[in-house]
């Protein structure tokens, strides 16, 4: 990658060149909605004037001076679409995309903005990222493979001929898009409890190959994110854990994974949201450490994925009060571009956070999307208007507050991801949740379980089990019964040994003083409270997180795992 010094000299003489090219192509101004040319080459032919063998940054630099304006502003949207299929959605779903945009289906939103990328969504009750998943694009792995596929041919028939960014927030664990029939990977803490990179580096490759058969390009995650003090915060159990040379190596290993599978990695959210109990889709949290304890204790993990690779960085919704003051830094030039590109050296692309969430809603969308690209964002993540965003930035172009080599630049580092991922084939379907894949996720599962009270080895329960749940643990309690009995344990459904799970988002008030063991399938901070004899943390409950649970307590495995986080008045871990 060339130098950021040489990148922006290069990328002003296209902008020269690009000027009159794109004028030439453009609609006139305050023209909102464009209609794509009908003439287009499909994904891996050759575009027009590009050679197919060339670098990527090279194939993304010649293509850049061929789009007109409307291609360029774009190219740094990444909407959400209603539907699960890009060319047949339901009355409801046309209902939600002309409410969001004036078209009726996925494809038309492509084609009317000539969009640069797409996320796929999904709503689910345990999950933090709610608010901010309005439907769900997602139903199965062959719907979500044929709806890529068709939203790639939207992209096709674009003037630009490029294929579409398609991404989702796959971090596994609470927040998890896409669950039936894949590998269910255990959440980042469980990770973290494990403590071994290269188990890490090999079952984030399993879900970059899995992501990429079905279709997707970029994935956001994982969470570099380090956790403070607070007990877990909006981040919890998304984060690797507390220490920061650790998660670092956890970030590092997930992004060699992910990436050697297919799929570029996104490292979020920069410049860290673990120091902070305030959840940035509700409001602007601040991070008031200072310069030094920033550098030392977020920044670590986000630049050893740098160095590993990855390909994107996502901005945090974040007051970074040591860089600059009362800005969140999704809008701070200072954070965004002094300190990521500056400093730090990253060349990749920026995407911002949800600029449906609140603090982003301060301005209108269409100022909301100059001010991030202006800061030094290259891609714009769900814009809450994507028509007025797209007008927004169009506008801006023509009039001068959005300065052409700005924007350019911001397309040339998108394009040349796009050119990177798709000289990679994809998986085929028959990859997906394969007996080596669940092999992967499960060495992972094993080495996390935790005990931190307790005696340790043999049967953590003897005689008939009654698994117990906190409200809305049924089908944990339920999965964690048939992990037990395929281990040989008697479950009964009263009147036996208590085991009590507790998940994301249980406190005190959710633990039962008569259990015999109690377990968590979430962060491990409630078991601080917890009276029983025998407490495990398994921070996750995933089929392989409760199975390797279920050989823990039936006394078939030991517990090796090691609390990545600190529990108030329990060992880190009482067995190792």
């Amino acid at each position: 990658m060339p130098s950021p010094r040489r990148l922006v000299c290069v990328l002003s003489a296209l902008a020269v060149l690009a000027a009159p090219v794109a004028c030439g192509h453009g609609r006139e101004r305050g023209s909102a909605g464009p209609s794509p040319s009908p003439t287009a080459t499909t994904p891996g032919t050759a575009t027009p004037g590009i050679t197919p063998s060339a670098e990527p940054g090279a194939q993304a630099a010649a293509l850049v001076t061929r789009l007109s304006d409307e291609d360029l502003v774009g190219q740094v949207l990444m909407p959400y679409a209603y539907g699960s299929s890009a060319a047949r959605v339901s009355a409801g779903s046309a209902a939600g995309n002309r409410k969001l945009a004036g078209v009726d289906t996925p494809a038309e939103l492509v084609a009317k903005l000539r969009l640069g990328g797409l996320i796929l969504v999904g709503f689910s009750v345990d999950d933090p990222t709610a608010s901010t998943q309005p439907t769900t694009n997602v139903d199965s792995v062959r719907q979500v493979r044929e709806l890529t596929a068709g939203l790639q041919g939207a992209s096709a028939r674009l003037p630009a001929a490029v294929p579409l960014l398609i991404a989702t927030d796959q971090e596994y664990g609470v927040v998890t898009r896409i669950k039936a029939g894949v590998t269910s990977l255990p959440s980042a803490m469980a990770f973290g409890a494990a403590g071994r990179p290269a188990l890490t580096e090999a079952a984030w490759r399993v879900a970059g190959a899995e992501l990429a058969a079905i279709g997707l390009t970029v994935d956001f995650a994982p969470v570099a994110d380090v956790l403070g003090t607070a007990p877990g915060g909006p981040i919890g159990s998304r984060s690797f854990g507390s220490d920061p040379k650790a998660v670092a190596a956890q970030v590092a290993a997930a992004v060699r994974g992910l990436q050697g599978g297919g799929v570029a990695a996104t490292l979020k959210h920069f410049p860290g949201h673990g120091h902070t109990a305030v959840d940035s889709h509700a409001s602007l949290p601040v991070l008031s450490q200072g310069r030094p304890a920033l550098d030392s204790g977020d920044l670590p993990p986000f630049t050893a994925g740098m160095s590993a690779g990855a390909s994107v960085v996502m901005s945090g919704h974040l007051d970074v009060r040591a860089v600059d003051p009362g800005t969140p830094a999704t809008f701070s030039h200072a954070v965004l571009t002094d300190l990521l590109r500056g400093k730090l050296g990253f060349e990749g692309v920026v995407v911002t956070d949800s600029l449906e969430m609140a603090p982003a809603r301060r301005w209108t969308p269409g100022e909301a999307a100059l001010r991030a690209l202006l800061a030094g964002n290259d891609l714009l993540l769900m814009p809450p208007d994507p028509v007025a965003a797209y007008q927004g930035l169009l506008d801006a172009l023509h009039d001068g507050r959005l300065p052409r080599v700005r924007l350019v630049e911001a397309v040339t580092r998108i394009l040349t991801l796009k050119f990177r991922l798709a000289a990679r084939p994809a998986p085929g379907l028959s990859t997906l949740d394969s007996t080596a894949h669940r092999a992967a996720a499960r060495a992972v599962a094993e080495a996390a379980v935790t005990q931190v009270r307790g005696r340790c080895g043999g049967p953590l329960v003897r005689g008939p089990v009654t698994v117990t749940g906190a409200t809305g643990r049924g089908q944990t309690r339920a999965a964690l019964a048939a992990a037990l009995r395929a281990v040989g344990v008697r479950v009964v459904n009263s009147g036996g040994v208590i085991v009590h799970v507790v998940g994301y988002g249980d406190t005190a008030a959710d633990l039962r003083a008569d259990a015999a063991v109690t377990v968590t399938t979430d962060t491990p901070y409630v078991l601080a409270g917890a009276r029983s004899p025998v407490l495990l943390a398994a921070y996750s409950a995933d089929r392989s997180s409760l199975s390797a649970l279920a050989d823990v307590l039936a006394g078939r495995a030991a517990a090796p795992g090691h609390s990545p986080v600190a529990i108030n008045g329990l060992p880190r871990s009482s067995c190792v």
